[in-house]
């Protein structure tokens, strides 16, 4: 297999005075013998004048001469080749590409919608330029594959999975780092480098989004309860460890059970307890 060859062209700016030089002796020429033989030199000049192309900074030059590939210029300037030379342009520039939103279904089957963010640019020209055709449009059609791949290998979230430790939505840093990992092995065969790869946009679709938020209230809902259920028997055991330590009355198992409940519902109620002034004894 062949690899970038990297080669340097000859200065453009030597190759301009030679062609001056060309022109100015032909022009001479021309004016003193009037011979129109000499009109033949301009085949030199033309190839000559072919043979100029700059290279700008964070670019290159691919040369072809007849199908063979020479080499990758990758010196910036004013430069000059054979002109019989091909000259193919590859940006070495880093390149951002952010996907259009597809629909996928994740591990467990809920469909999502999910872009990426790439970073990316050409490490090796000879593969970019002949390993595949087109590789701009080789990064986009890849990309697109390995998130469906990525979005297929890991649940949205915990909720239907509990047994997932990763997910796309709370392992961003391992999930981002296998989307990486994935892109770069398909890009290689293109010479191309990624910088970075992340998840741009992340929900579920917009058929199942309703149904998923209320899950996602209700299970805040429960765990808020459960907190608040913890801390009310929390505060009931102290408050009838403090009342019985300091003496100040004596419980037989109705009167705590009586209390118990009525400081379970004023501490879990959702609403403020209304006091109820009792007039007679706690039995009647």
């Amino acid at each position: 297999m062949k690899k970038e060859k990297n080669i340097r062209a000859r200065s453009g700016y030597l190759m301009l005075f030679v062609l001056l030089l060309t022109i100015v002796g032909l022009a001479w020429g021309l004016v003193s013998t009037r011979d129109p033989k000499l009109l033949v030199l301009l085949i030199p000049v033309i190839l000559l004048i072919k043979g100029f192309f700059i290279v700008n900074p964070n670019s290159s030059k691919v040369l072809v001469l007849f199908g063979e590939y020479k080499g990758t210029v990758k010196k910036n300037g004013f430069l000059w080749a054979n002109p019989f030379y091909k000259k193919q342009r590859i940006s070495l520039r880093a390149r951002n590409f952010y996907s259009e939103k597809v629909k996928v279904n994740d591990k467990i089957g809920n469909p999502i919608l999910i872009n990426v963010i790439l970073v990316w640019k050409v490490h090796d020209t000879y593969k970019a330029a002949f390993d595949v055709d087109q590789y701009e449009d080789f990064v986009r059609i890849q990309t697109d594959a390995a998130v469906r791949k990525l979005a297929g290998s890991y649940p949205y979230d915990n909720f239907a999975d509990g047994k997932s430790e990763v997910t796309l939505l709370s392992g961003m840093d391992e999930v981002n780092e296998a989307l990486e990992n994935e892109i770069t092995e398909r890009l290689t065969i293109a010479g191309i480098e990624v910088t970075e790869a992340r998840i741009g946009y992340l929900a579920y679709a917009p058929e199942i989004a309703n149904a998923m938020l209320k899950r996602q209230q209700a299970v805040a809902i429960v765990a808020a309860r459960k907190k608040i259920v913890e801390g009310a028997v929390s505060m009931v055991e102290d408050a009838l460890t403090q009342l019985s330590e300091d003496k100040i009355i004596d419980f037989d198992e109705d009167k705590k059970a009586s209390m118990v409940s009525n400081l379970m519902v004023v501490l879990c109620g959702d609403k403020e307890a209304t006091p109820v002034i009792n007039a007679g004894t706690l039995h009647s």
